[in-house]
C-alpha cells in the first residue's frame, strides 16, 4: 500500500462551521462533507517575521561561523549576527537555509498559517562533517543562499486545492490541484472511498523511465492524482531530482515507492528512529524535527506491520503547532488542512498519536 490518510473529499464546510466542528471533534462526518463548498488555497510571500522580507541574518560571509550539533549529527552555519543561516545533516541531502519570510495557508481547510523563513533545498551530494570546506558545497551555497527559486515547500503547495496548472515546454502538466486517487467503485464494506497507488507519473500522464530499466506507465483513471507517497515522490523526486526507485524492492539507492519503503530504507538520517508500529512506539518527543523532514504514520490496522502514511514537516504555525503537509484521501489531495484530523505533529490529535518515525533525506 502506498499509505493511507483517512480523508474522503476535497470540499469543505464553510467558515465558522468548520472551525467549530474541528475544535470539537478533530474530524468531520461523511454526512457533513456532502454539504461542503469549495474554497481557495493561498500562498503569499511576505516579510511577516522580521518586517523586512529580506534574507536571513548574517549576510557578511566573512564573519560566518560553523559548529557541530548531535542527535542527529549536523553542521550549523551562523551569520555574523549569530543567527542560524543553514543546517546540514550528516547523510542527508536536504539543506535548510534561512531566507525571505513566507506564509503558507489553506483557508479552505484550516485556520493554521505557517510563517517561516526556512527554505529547504536539495544538495548535490550527501552532507558529511567538514564538507563546508569542499568546493562543491562552496559553489552550491553561493548559488542558493539568497535564492528565491522554488524550493521543496513551494513545490508541495503547487498541488493543493486551488493551485493553478503549470505545464512544461512539451505541454506536460507538471503541477496543479491534485486528487488523492480515483473513486473506489467496488462498494466493498469497509473499503476506502478513494483508491491508492497513484504515483507522480500518473499525475503527469506520461511514461517515466526509472534507472533500473523499469518504466512507469500512467493509468488514465489516475490522471492528476497523487497518493501520499506519490506526492512525496513528485516533490522530492520529479521536481527536486532526488533519485527514485520504481518499487520498494527495486535495485538501487533511490526513494522507494511506498511510505513503508521510505521509512524503512537506509536513505538519509533517521531523525526519529522507527521503534515499531504500535501505539506504545510513538516517539517520546519530536524536538529533533525540522522543516523538510519526512514523517511516517501508522493509521490503518489492515496494513499490519507496514507504515501507511507519509508527509513532510512544514514548520510551526502562528499558534505554535508543528504542521505537516501530505496527500490524504479524505481531503482528496495534498493539504495542511484539519478535515479528518488536524495536521499537527504535537499534542494528541489523530496524526500526532499515529506518528511513528521521521527521516531527513
Amino acid at each position: 500500500m502506498a499509505g493511507k490518510g483517512k480523508k474522503k473529499t476535497r470540499h469543505v464546510v464553510p467558515g465558522l462551521v468548520v472551525l467549530t466542528l474541528v475544535a470539537a471533534s478533530g474530524y468531520l462526518t461523511v454526512e457533513l462533507r456532502k454539504q461542503e463548498a469549495p474554497g481557495v488555497t493561498e500562498v503569499r510571500n511576505v516579510g511577516v517575521l522580521d518586517g523586512t522580507g529580506g534574507s536571513g541574518g548574517g549576510a557578511d560571509d566573512s564573519k560566518a561561523t560553523w559548529s557541530r550539533l548531535e542527535n542527529p549529527a549536523r553542521s550549523v552555519l551562523r551569520g555574523g549576527d549569530g543567527q542560524i543561516v543553514a543546517v546540514l545533516t550528516d547523510g542527508s541531502r536536504t539543506a535548510t537555509l534561512t531566507g525571505k519570510a513566507r506564509t503558507f495557508q489553506e483557508p479552505a481547510a484550516t485556520k493554521s498559517k505557517v510563517s517561516t523563513r526556512d527554505w529547504v533545498r536539495l544538495l548535490p551530494e550527501e552532507w558529511k562533517k567538514g564538507a563546508e570546506k569542499e568546493q562543491w558545497f562552496k559553489d552550491w551555497y553561493a548559488e542558493n543562499k539568497d535564492s528565491e527559486e522554488d524550493d521543496l515547500f513551494a513545490f508541495a503547495f503547487q498541488y493543493v486545492a486551488g493551485a493553478p496548472d503549470k505545464k512544461d515546454e512539451q505541454g506536460t502538466l507538471y503541477a496543479g490541484d491534485a486528487d488523492f486517487g480515483p473513486l473506489n467503485t467496488t462498494g466493498a464494506e469497509g473499503g476506502d472511498l478513494r483508491l491508492e497507488q497513484s504515483d507522480f507519473y500518473d499525475f503527469l500522464g506520461v511514461q517515466y523511465p526509472f534507472r533500473d530499466g523499469a518504466v512507469g506507465t500512467p493509468e488514465a483513471m489516475r490522471a492528476r492524482a497523487l497518493d501520499c507517497s506519490g506526492f512525496i515522490r513528485m516533490v522530492l523526486g520529479y521536481r527536486a531530482r532526488y533519485p527514485l526507485m520504481s518499487l520498494d524492492s527495486a535495485s538501487g539507492d533511490g526513494l522507494p515507492r511506498t511510505a513503508n519503503g521510505m521509512a524503512r530504507s537506509k536513505l538519509g538520517a533517521d531523525v526519529l528512529p522507527l521503534a515499531g508500529v504500535s501505539a506504545e512506539d510513538r516517539p517520546a518527543n519530536i524536538d529533533q524535527l525540522q522543516p523538510g523532514d519526512l514523517v511516517f504514520f501508522k493509521l490503518d490496522a489492515r496494513t499490519k506491520e507496514r507504515l501507511d502514511h507519509v508527509g513532510m514537516v512544514l514548520g510551526y504555525d502562528t499558534e505554535g503547532h508543528l504542521i505537516f503537509v501530505s496527500s490524504r484521501e479524505e481531503v482528496n489531495g495534498p493539504t495542511i488542512g484539519d478535515i479528518g484530523g488536524v495536521s499537527r505533529l504535537d499534542g494528541n490529535g489523530y496524526y500526532a498519536k499515529t506518528l511513528r518515525s521521521a527521516k531527513r533525506l
